[in-house]
């Protein structure tokens, strides 16, 4: 037998050798790269990674070949030369002498790359997007690239993201894709003629401040207060309970717990103790304050005998969240983040009752939402000739499930979501950005004119690749129709992104006249996706006969009872979309009280005046949350919301 000093003298000698092996690592590359990527055309195009300290690094692609060396902490970079359109290539990068250990990258193309980022708006995908079914079946598109970043939050600056690859755009994974960034880059390539890539890293319900770096947001008095509170979150240990905390309420609101998808919804499940309610409306509206967690709601409707044998059709209108259906005590369906573009669905015969059946609803009551908005008349059982409402009483029951865990929202605050999901992205070569966000900052919207270019400015910076092109969409309308002009923080965020322009190489897509006054993401994402592309067209590829923006608000004047406003991006005139009168003015005298007003277009100008006021000062333009406005240009692109006061908003504190 060997000695005690023998067996641990071998074993320290394994130990050396296994540690001599980890010096030797192999060449890596961060996530960014991969099969199928686009790479950046006309710049010197970076590709950087990990490797053995001093290493020599051989990086080949379309028959050009790069060297460098790495650092001592196994850094490394190397640049190509500018390259045209085209592909596809094989990438290669591989330690001098250790050619078959190459990391090797197939099908790569060389076009134009856009990051596409924001909130909700811009993560909603192809498959939540008007005429969804039609898009998914017609996308057959090699020459466009996805690299879907995901979800992440990190404490600091992070050099690769957690997960993420590219993916050719076809039938079986444009449906994820973001919808806006689909379809602004199905049009750039299409008029281009060259491959597109998009980078989409996005978070629904995100503030500005969590894609900023933290050294721009301590640069301001604005953020720099919140910066420094957050630092006191930086105890590893309460991130990765948060973390845990972040599963558990996931599991919750995405899987019935207790049984009760078996039991709440059985049809003889005993509701005599549950409260009534007039359906639809949200959960903030059933009077049980602002409530977070799980409510089931449940319903007896008396079905026709000629319902009897036949699938029906179940439409439950327009929820908002996470909701599933039951019926009969089966489930119908389970929608994750309104991941249907339309909900109705089929219910099987053979679980249709001739009298009375039991429809159940599991909502999911999140972050101040959660219900089914009105109206009515998209509540309904259907069997193709005729329906039965489900619209009117129902019984609700909350707490029937374990409550949701507390959690501290990290992908709220500042600089997280720049740490892991923009930092790992720098620098790789890119055309330029295109953002949609901004519902998340509407309640500080005036500190929005400094912090939104802040941003634009930061991210500049740190990619090194000039003035980049920043095209984004402004917020669409949304809520309530009011019948008096009002005062709006929707309207004083929109003023913040349009006073953005004055930022070099940027651009926006006004889109006033396509939103949906009960849903916060409004479907028709093609067109949003279209208007970003004619700004890239006209500002970034110089096509000089492209309208890409409606008027815009350039002067007024005072001509006694009456105030004559002059545009920029006018086309060849001025019009109202829809044929009728001009809506969507207000003026105001000193005394500060605005009035609907009359307007009428003269040649290329727009008349407005109110017999109410007779001294007007000021106009306003679609100054609401959702305002009633039709002035477009010759194109059918609307005029950008104005004011031309500077009095104090409601967001300015």
């Amino acid at each position: 037998m060997l000695s005690a000093n023998t067996r641990i003298a071998g074993g320290l000698f394994i130990l050396l050798l296994f540690c001599q092996g980890l010096c030797y690592a192999q060449i890596t590359m961060p996530k960014v790269f991969g099969d199928n990527m686009v790479l950046q055309r006309d710049i010197k195009i970076p590709v950087w990674g990990s490797s053995d300290p001093g290493s020599n690094i051989i990086a080949e692609l379309g028959g050009i070949r790069v060297t460098t060396k790495a650092n001592k902490e196994g850094k490394w970079m190397v640049r190509f030369p500018k390259f045209e359109a085209g592909g596809p290539y094989i990438l290669k990068v591989y330690e001098k002498g250790k050619s078959e250990e190459s990391v090797t990258l197939h099908g790569v193309l060389i076009g134009d790359v856009w990051l596409a980022s924001g909130q909700s708006n811009m993560e909603w995908q192809v498959q939540q997007s008007a005429d969804a079914e039609n898009e998914i079946v017609n996308a057959d598109f090699s020459n466009i690239r996805f690299l879907s970043v995901a979800h992440n939050k990190k404490l600091i600056p992070q050099e690769d993201i957690s997960s993420g690859e590219w993916q050719l755009c076809d039938s079986t994974y444009v449906k994820e894709f973001s919808a806006v960034a689909y379809f602004f880059a199905r049009k750039i390539q299409q008029d281009q003629n060259v491959p597109v890539g998009i980078i989409q890293s996005t978070w629904g319900g995100t503030p500005v401040e969590s894609w900023t770096s933290r050294e721009m947001l301590l640069s301001s008095p604005i953020s720099r207060q919140a910066v420094l509170a957050n630092s006191t979150l930086r105890d590893p240990e309460d991130f990765i309970q948060d973390s845990l905390n972040v599963l558990r309420f996931w599991d919750i609101v995405l899987n019935p717990q207790n049984k009760t998808d078996k039991i709440v919804s059985a049809p003889d499940y005993d509701d005599s103790d549950w409260a009534g309610i007039e359906m639809p409306r949200m959960i903030k509206d059933f009077g049980i304050g602002s409530y977070e967690g799980l409510v089931w709601l449940r319903k007896k409707v008396s079905l026709p005998e000629s319902f009897e044998g036949k699938d029906l059709i179940v439409n439950v209108g327009y929820p908002e969240m996470n909701y599933s259906l039951y019926f009969n005590g089966e489930e119908i369906c389970k929608a994750v983040w309104n991941s249907n573009p339309t909900h109705h669905y089929t219910i099987p015969a053979h679980l249709v009752k001739r009298g009375e059946n039991v429809v159940s609803i599991r909502l999911a009551a999140i972050w101040n939402g959660g219900g089914i908005y009105p109206p009515a008349d998209n509540l309904y059982i259907s069997d193709g000739s005729s329906q039965v409402s489900l619209a009117g009483s129902w019984l609700y029951h909350k707490d029937l499930e374990p409550a949701l865990p507390k959690t501290m929202d990290y992908h709220y605050r500042p600089s997280l979501l720049f740490n892991a999901m923009i930092n790992p992205l720098i620098p790789y070569g890119i055309k330029g950005f295109i953002w949609y966000q901004g519902e998340a900052n509407a309640s500080e919207a005036y500190h929005y004119r400094k912090l939104f270019p802040m941003l634009i400015t930061d991210w500049r910076k740190r990619w090194n690749q000039g003035k980049l092109p920043f095209l984004y969409v402004q917020l669409a309308n949304f809520r309530k129709t009011q019948d008096l002009p009002s005062e709006s923080d929707w309207a004083e965020l929109r003023e913040a992104q349009t006073m953005t322009l004055t930022q070099p190489n940027t651009g926006m897509a006004c889109i006033i006249d396509i939103g949906e006054a009960d849903d916060i993401h409004p479907k028709n994402k093609q067109e949003v996706g279209r208007r970003l592309a004619l700004i890239a067209n006209k500002l970034v590829y110089k096509q000089k006969d492209c309208i890409a923006s409606g008027p815009v608000y350039k002067s007024s004047k005072t001509e006694g009872n009456q105030i004559r406003i002059s545009f920029d991006h006018i086309g060849t005139g001025l019009l109202a979309n829809d044929g009728n009168e001009l809506t969507g003015f207000a003026v105001a005298g000193h005394d500060r009280q605005f009035h609907w007003a009359k307007a009428k277009i003269e040649g290329n100008e727009v008349v407005v005046y109110s017999d109410l006021v007779k001294n007007p000062q000021v106009v306003r333009y679609a100054w609401a949350n959702n305002p009633m406005c039709n002035l477009v240009n010759s194109e059918g692109l609307p005029a950008v919301p104005f004011r031309t006061d500077d009095w104090k908003g409601i967001t300015q504190k």
